[in-house]
């Protein structure tokens, strides 16, 4: 496979999105400029400019007219996908880290970090049809746990919210109530922080992915531990297929450790695993630094991992990756 290079951003890159119809592939960096490209060449499309600080995660609407992003300037914005332009700016006390839409797009969860003695918190906000419309009020807010929160997703019919982070515990919580329903079981859990969290196409199951050196398949309803795929640096970044039992992690050794070694011996791979077996079946390198991010596109047949070297690898896949034999 020749991989596309997408160079636009000039910081590492922190998340990627495709949006659902699989033709535009959204970018968050530590940049401040959340980019927008074509999924199929690679073309950039523009960016969202407005942001004052390292842009962390982003969600696009169903229907692609909005986007959504969370940044360390303490405020997560909503965009007009197409325009650019800035639709609200939602401010709060401390950086904002994780971004989700619900399913219909009428609500999303943005979490917010620790910062001067605030703890972490995890705010539903309603989203206006119309722009004009929108507040900043949240709809509910939950004291996290201690440390940052890395991920929070809608879980199924937008009834819970699932988070996991820095405590390394995945928790699940009411969204009527507020109440939390189910932290994972500490025996089978992760041990050390959970940096990223993919859900299945059809919201069954998830995957997370830490510095434990390991990715966990979990089921989204009953938190039971499903299956473990064991690599042998941190886990940065995890994705799913949509179209075949595979899982790929991405990661590296920290940023700060990088330079102490030369690129080869950072194995900076993006390791694709049978989801079934639990086996390694392959990897696709490329990056110069740890890979911070993966998506995989609604199609299933590319994918495209961000690194910490600032570049965006698309990878359209050839057909003999169809033909990996499984289960």
């Amino acid at each position: 496979m020749r991989p596309i290079l997408m160079k636009g951003h000039e910081r590492p890159l922190t998340f990627l999105k495709y949006n659902r119809d699989g033709d535009l592939l959204f970018s968050c960096a530590k940049d401040h400029t959340p980019t927008v490209w074509f999924a199929d060449n690679g073309e950039r499309l523009g960016t969202y400019a407005g942001h004052n600080g390292a842009v962390w995660c982003c969600d696009v609407s169903r229907d692609s007219t909005r986007l959504i992003t969370g940044s360390a300037d303490q405020s997560a914005k909503l965009w007009d996908v197409q325009s650019g332009t800035q639709l609200f700016t939602f401010n709060f006390d401390s950086p904002a880290r994780a971004v989700d839409f619900a399913v219909g797009d009428k609500l999303a969860v943005i979490t917010t970090d620790p910062f001067m003695g605030l703890t972490s918190a995890i705010h539903v906000k309603r989203i206006a049809a119309d722009p004009d419309d929108q507040v900043g009020d949240s709809v509910l807010v939950l004291k996290g746990p201690q440390g940052r929160i890395n991920r929070a997703v809608w879980g199924p019919l937008n009834k819970t919210i699932i988070s996991a982070g820095e405590d390394a515990v995945v928790r699940i919580w009411d969204t009527e109530t507020g109440k939390l329903l189910q932290e994972n079981d500490k025996e089978v859990g992760h041990k050390k922080t959970v940096t990223s969290l993919a859900k299945s196409t059809d919201g069954s199951h998830f995957l997370t992915g830490s510095l434990d050196k390991s990715a966990k398949l979990w089921d989204i309803r009953s938190l039971t531990l499903i299956k473990t795929y064991f690599t042998e640096r941190p886990v940065n970044a995890v994705a799913m297929s949509p179209l075949l039992n595979h899982v790929v992690l991405g990661g590296g050794q920290d940023a700060s450790a990088v330079t102490t070694t030369d690129h080869r011996a950072g194995k900076f791979e993006a390791k694709f695993y049978d989801k079934i077996l639990q086996e390694e079946i392959g990897g696709v390198k490329g990056h110069f630094g740890p890979i911070n991010a993966l998506a995989f596109n609604p199609d299933g047949k590319s994918f495209s991992s961000g690194g910490e070297d600032g570049y965006v690898r698309l990878h359209h896949f050839d057909p003999d990756y169809f033909k990996i034999p499984s289960i």
